[in-house]
């Protein structure tokens, strides 16, 4: 399938790289792709102006949920060249949401495609300061123009990008985190692999509450025995117990992060010990008296690696590290970026060029 380009006629200025913040910009154009199952499926894949979506009141979306979305970012290196962070697994994880949410399915490669031509347009709008980056957002959307819950006829697949600051523009902070014993965000069977919005949305009241007494996000607990660590906030959690390094086993109700897959790689590539594996909170909970949790961070795309400093369970508040960012959560973010933003080299073959202009 061609993809056309239309050109902007008004193209924006560019904000400083002071003043981005976290998707509060966006750039000039959005790649659009229509689905139709009765008339040949994928159709109509274009580049265009950036500008506000025309959808029918009854459209899929607003009323069953049908949504699902990824994230990943474009990085400029020293020497100017702008590329891709592993977009092949963003790719193959929308795959495995839309199966879930049943969505259709895109062709990898023309999706791959589809994602480096409109970089490749945009990458002028991909920042250079230390930590910056140009953030995208595929998206797809059930668009059935009629009420009840049936199979999905017609979607669409966008793609926008924003330009993005540092998220850490204070530094590399450890985190406040409460471990949420009241609400869950998923069970296995349904949809916590998926990355679609209403995961998103079950998970506000409760940050909400950690964010109103000082906590930046809560770590959750599993949705049948509440027993089972599985997800900080948005991102996947690691920590280092002993010599070992655990994250929650990928039973169905947690996200496969991207960063989470390198961060195992990386960590197994230099000799650390890594499970996969449950862990209980009880487990957690006595290594963090016992003294044995040497050290505790998020990962995702947002921030790569979130050093956590402090973990409150039951009304008990327990330190990690001394508050501070520990060595391999060091080791994991210097590692991370530097191939991200091509200031190391790329062992492993993760990095994916754009064309220059």
């Amino acid at each position: 399938m061609e993809i056309t380009i239309t050109k902007t006629t008004s193209p924006k200025a560019h904000p400083a790289d002071d003043v981005l913040g976290f998707g509060k910009y966006f750039t000039d154009h959005m790649f659009i792709m229509d689905y139709d199952k009765e008339n040949g499926g994928w159709q109509n894949a274009r580049i265009v102006p950036f500008g506000n979506l025309s959808l029918h009141p009854a459209a899929t979306v607003f009323h069953y949920g049908a949504e699902i979305f990824e994230g990943l970012k474009a990085y400029r290196t020293p020497e100017g060249k702008v590329q891709l962070f592993r977009p092949m697994e963003n790719i193959r994880r929308m795959n495995n949401s839309a199966e879930r949410i049943r969505l259709p399915q895109l062709d990898e490669e023309f999706a791959l495609k589809a994602l480096e031509t409109f970089v490749e347009l945009e990458q002028d709008w991909t920042p250079s300061s230390p930590g910056t980056s140009l953030y995208l957002r595929p998206f797809m959307f059930g668009n059935d123009e009629s009420l009840g819950v049936h199979s999905i006829h017609k979607a669409v697949f966008i793609i926008i990008a924003s330009p993005v600051g540092s998220y850490y523009a204070e530094g590399l902070d450890p985190v406040k985190i409460m471990i949420e014993t009241e609400d869950v965000r998923a069970v296995r069977g349904g949809t916590g692999y998926a990355k679609c919005g209403g995961n998103y949305a079950a998970s506000n009241r409760a940050g909400e509450k950690a964010e109103e007494i000082g906590f930046s996000q809560v770590l959750w607990l599993d949705g049948v025995e509440r027993k089972y660590i599985e997800e900080v906030g948005a991102m996947n959690v690691m920590f280092m117990i002993g010599d070992e390094i655990v994250t929650p086993a990928l039973t169905g109700s947690i996200l496969p992060g991207i960063t989470r897959k390198s961060c195992i790689e990386l960590l197994r590539d230099k000799g650390y010990k890594v499970s996969e594996r449950l862990l209980s909170v009880d487990e957690l909970a006595q290594a963090m008296a016992d003294g044995t949790l040497k050290e505790a961070w998020g990962c995702g795309t947002a921030a790569v690696v979130s050093p956590i400093g402090l973990l409150r369970y039951e009304g008990k508040d327990y330190i990690v590290n001394n508050n501070e960012i520990g060595p391999v959560t060091q080791m994991l973010y210097d590692e991370l970026t530097g191939i991200q933003w091509g200031t190391k080299p790329d062992k492993f073959g993760w990095i994916y060029p754009i064309k220059q202009k």
